[in-house]
């Protein structure tokens, strides 16, 4: 059964925060922000949200645009690795305020990958059992992020993008190939140290700093533009794809220089890279798939077009995910 996308939506909070505001603490201004990352201004979750409001805005977004009835839905998945609690899983709120009685709920944990780590989860559920699914993508980064430190605090916004998967309407459309990738040895590259089992969250972990994402920004940097333009490479290659029939590229949305740096490097040249990082920041596992409703709502992506999908993050992983729009 071919497995394609009914419907998109996404979700960010009202609150825009600005260069000017997240650098006053920091140290740094608008240009030393700008230059560095691409990013002009990010959304902050307001005091009263969590990440599952963002999780529920999105999936409702994106039901409404599939043209499904929530009843329909056997699986509504939440990709995060800010939850709402450590449990339960944050997709029980989604599901509960959906309606969706007759979906089995859960989360799934790849940081900045989840988005595509969760479709390649979900479009192999309904090819089994079939149904809808629907995929979340959502974080809330701006409650771990140090204030004082640059290399973190500039970059990430919070928000959440959604897709619902079901059965094809048309033989040839919908996903036409995934592929995972975990590097465990680069475990220590991005991090929250404390708040799980080996570190249980104390008030002076926000002293010592081990309450905070902390990220190798350089290690990171060459994480991505050594390893990612191969594995691309290697995957189109195995779907029976050329670089050059690859009519969009929608990417984690993690630094904006370094996408510029690294599409010449996947040698897609056709292509128009989808980016959303200017206006919301690198939003963890929500910006795949906020970016890809940006372009579908803007009407930038056509019937028959190809997309190549692309997350990479935490862990150290990569997911890549092909669609036939």
């Amino acid at each position: 059964m071919d497995i394609a996308v009914w419907g998109t939506g996404s979700y960010v909070p009202e609150r825009v925060v600005d260069n000017d505001e997240v650098g006053a603490r920091a140290g740094v201004d608008d240009a030393w922000i700008t230059a560095k990352t691409g990013i002009k201004e990010r959304r902050w979750v307001a005091d009263d949200q969590a990440t599952s409001d963002l999780a529920i805005a999105a999936a409702r977004a994106a039901v409404a645009s599939a043209g499904v009835a929530v009843e329909d839905l056997t699986a509504v998945i939440v990709a995060t690795s800010s939850p709402d609690h450590p449990q339960p899983p944050t997709a029980v709120y989604v599901q509960n305020a959906l309606g969706a009685v007759n979906a089995a709920a859960f989360d799934m944990n790849a940081v900045c990958s989840g988005f595509v780590f969760a479709t390649a989860v979900a479009s192999r559920m309904i090819a089994g059992g079939g149904g809808h699914a629907v995929v979340i993508g959502a974080d809330v980064y701006s409650r771990v992020l140090n204030p004082e430190d640059r290399r973190t605090v500039v970059l990430f916004g919070d928000g959440a993008g959604a897709v619902v998967l079901g059965p094809a309407k048309s033989k040839g459309h919908g996903v036409v190939a995934t592929q995972l990738h975990t590097f465990g040895d680069m475990n220590d590259r991005i991090i929250v140290p404390a708040g799980g089992s080996r570190i249980p969250m104390e008030d002076r972990h926000y002293e010592t700093g081990l309450a905070y994402f902390t990220m190798q920004g350089r290690a990171v940097k060459e994480f991505v533009l050594e390893q990612l333009p191969p594995m691309v490479e290697e995957f189109l290659a195995s779907a029976g794809v050329s670089p050059e029939e690859v009519d969009h590229f929608v990417p984690h949305q993690a630094n904006g220089l370094m996408l510029a740096e690294l599409l010449p490097a996947l040698k897609l040249s056709r292509a128009t890279m989808h980016d959303t990082v200017q206006r919301y920041g690198n939003t963890g596992a929500a910006s795949v798939g906020i970016t890809l409703d940006d372009a579908a709502r803007a009407g930038r992506l056509q019937p028959g077009d190809l997309i190549l999908l692309a997350g990479f993050g935490g862990g150290m992983a990569a997911g890549l995910a092909l669609l036939r729009w």
